[in-house]
């Protein structure tokens, strides 16, 4: 073993209690019984869950316990505006607890309100990087049940709020106490997710896998969840696309990206993510889009530049291992494998369709707008405001 793995102190945040497995949803009539005849806040999507079965079998629960449920859709990434008018309502039916049933816009809008129902002020108050407000270490109680594999939101202490717009922004709304009191995680609801969204947000757990990895802040703690989550969601991924009924694939894809959710919050992110923020801020495109078009190129260019600063450095031993986990082939050099890593993540890109960033509507002005203010984050080589224009670009 090499004991440079101790190199980095680090300190695991909370994570929530987890039921995890198909028929898990069952857990929830268990959870929820201390609140029997009380209120409660449904957070779904506008059709997607709304419209399956599951759906009337947990208004069913809610009816057996006798306890009002109060339905409140978001129909894409939350905004200020979503939130703060989902607090009011929730405040107007004394609202005990909160439920958040869909994808990682759902429960990041589900995580939000359970903290805001207990501030002073609207969450642009609250927001890092906008407002001045510190949060109350105090939530209603809240639940996750993801019905997508993604960004690992069920498992963070944070939400993703954003306003869009020329002078927009995506910012997150932080604390410890912000992280799940339950999660979750049936394949059951999983298998009703749609291949495109399947791709787009396995690839963005993919890329928060690989971020995290190969972050200058990882540790003994996240590598050791995120090497074997690689190595599943590898497997997982590709099935998942294909077949949505395969159960097994939908758990894989579902641990990757709960797994991907702990490790962003203890080992930080990268460039890819680094842009994710500023260009979910000016334009409407989802997020999953932006990881899974940029994680390629922004893989290929990193490793171009850490051959030339360095061919023995340590991230490019972290993305040789990475590309053996997630290949599942073991390769004679650390450059082999590294071609390998981006070749692979080059034909996801292909086989899953992810849009260009055109079809959004970025030209060359929007991404230098873009690049200005992002930043490379924890990726293991310095990058400059023209190397993320270039990555980004390569996109167009």
């Amino acid at each position: 073993m090499d004991i440079d793995i101790f190199k980095n102190s680090f300190q695991a945040s909370v994570i929530p209690a987890l039921f995890f497995g198909e028929g898990s949803l069952s857990s929830l009539e268990k959870i929820i019984t201390p609140y029997k005849e009380k209120s409660g806040a449904l957070f779904t999507g506008k059709s997607f869950f709304k419209n399956s079965i599951y759906f009337e079998k947990i208004s069913n629960i809610f009816k057996e316990k006798n306890i009002k449920i109060i339905t409140i859709e978001i129909p894409g990434e939350p905004s200020p505006d979503n939130i703060d008018n989902a607090v009011k309502e929730m405040r107007s039916n004394n609202v005990s607890f909160v439920v958040a049933i869909g994808g990682g816009s759902v429960v990041d809008a589900g995580k939000a309100a359970s903290i805001m129902a207990m501030q002073d002020e609207g969450i642009k108050e609250y927001l890092e990087g906008v407002g001045t407000k510190a949060l109350k270490g105090t939530k209603l109680p809240f639940i996750a049940v993801p019905t997508t594999s993604g960004t690992g939101s069920e498992a963070t202490k944070n939400s993703v709020i954003s306003e869009v717009g020329d002078n927009g922004f995506k910012k997150s709304l932080r604390h410890d106490i912000m992280v799940s009191d339950y999660t979750i995680i049936d394949p059951a609801l999983l298998v009703l997710c749609p291949p495109t969204v399947t791709a787009w947000s396995g690839m963005d757990a993919v890329t928060q896998l690989i971020e995290s990895y190969v972050s200058t802040k990882a540790t003994i703690f996240t590598d050791s969840l995120a090497a074997p989550a690689l190595e599943i969601a590898g497997k997982a991924l590709p099935l998942a696309f294909s077949d949505g009924n395969n159960k097994q694939a939908r758990s894989g894809m579902a641990w990757a990206a709960y797994v991907s959710g702990i490790t962003l919050a203890n080992a930080g992110l990268g460039v890819v993510h680094g842009v994710a923020s500023p260009a979910g801020g000016y334009i409407n495109v989802p997020h999953g889009v932006i990881c899974g078009t940029l994680i390629a190129n922004a893989t290929r260019y990193i490793i171009d530049k850490l051959f030339k600063a360095d061919p023995k450095s340590e991230g490019l031993k972290k993305y040789a291992q990475a590309s053996m986990l997630l290949t599942g082939k073991e390769y004679g050099n650390i450059k082999d494998s590294c071609n390998a890593l981006v070749d692979l993540l080059t034909k996801w890109t292909l086989d899953f369709n992810i849009p260009l960033l055109k079809n959004y509507g970025f030209d060359e002005a929007l991404v230098r707008k873009t690049a200005k203010i992002s930043d490379g984050k924890n990726s293991p080589v310095k990058l400059d405001n023209d190397d993320i224009f270039k990555i980004i670009m390569e996109r167009v």
